[in-house]
């Protein structure tokens, strides 16, 4: 069973959402394509990303967990770990933006952006000689920046809280591949390319890498199925 470990994260992330999108309230399946395409824009350059870190030993894979099937040095689980998970995010947002409305949330846009660009830019400047951690700042500082100032999207505030709704879906797939529950890590990562802060066994940018996966899958998503504000 232990082969099976990663795929089935990957399944039991996506499974439920899935099986709900066909409900004929919903009908996100009728949006498959366009998830597809949209998450497809944004996979590419974090699966580069993912190659590169690989290469470099910045992390590794513990391949008694997985198939065992590689593609440019990666997991097969990996590669759909950039779709799963965004399908598992992108289904709850449009769930919850469909029957809820959080335009309040939206109140804390400028907020929201100032503070994380702020902190994250003073982490790394102090740990500019921790890889994960430098580029993991620089891309979601690029990111917030380009949606709030360039893009202009009032929509930051919802995701962020979409996001926070997320988290204890979060700790259990990032707990789990990290090394929670099971006797050692799937994914492996070497203490001098980031800062060695942990929630449980999760690495602080883990949390921070996500949030802007996150917010470019909203964002794509959103212009291709023209749903923009």
């Amino acid at each position: 069973m232990m082969q099976y470990t990663y795929i089935l994260i990957n399944f039991f992330t996506v499974i439920i959402c899935f099986l709900a999108s066909f409900d004929r309230r919903i009908q996100f399946n009728k949006l498959f394509l366009k998830f597809f395409l949209s998450s497809t824009i944004v996979a590419v350059p974090f699966i580069l990303w993912d190659i590169w870190f690989t290469t470099k030993g910045v992390w590794w894979f513990d391949y008694r967990y997985t198939l065992g099937f590689k593609m440019a040095g990666l997991p097969l689980e990996e590669w759909l770990f950039f779709y799963c998970i965004p399908f598992a995010c992108v289904f709850t947002y449009y769930c919850l933006e469909k029957f809820f409305t959080f335009n309040r949330a939206d109140l804390f846009n400028n907020l929201i952006v100032f503070t994380s660009v702020i902190v994250l830019s003073v982490v790394g400047l102090l740990y500019y000689d921790r890889i994960y951690t430098l580029l993991t700042v620089i891309v979601t500082v690029l990111t917030l920046s380009y949606l709030h100032f360039i893009a202009k999207k009032e929509w930051i505030g919802k995701a962020s809280f979409v996001y926070l709704v997320l988290l204890p879906g979060f700790f259990a797939v990032n707990g789990i591949l990290t090394g929670s529950f099971i006797p050692s890590p799937v994914v492996n990562y070497n203490p001098g390319d980031f800062l060695g802060v942990r929630m449980g066994t999760i690495p602080v940018e883990d949390a921070v890498y996500g949030y802007s996966q996150f917010l470019l899958n909203i964002y794509f998503f959103k212009k291709i199925t023209k749903n923009e504000k």
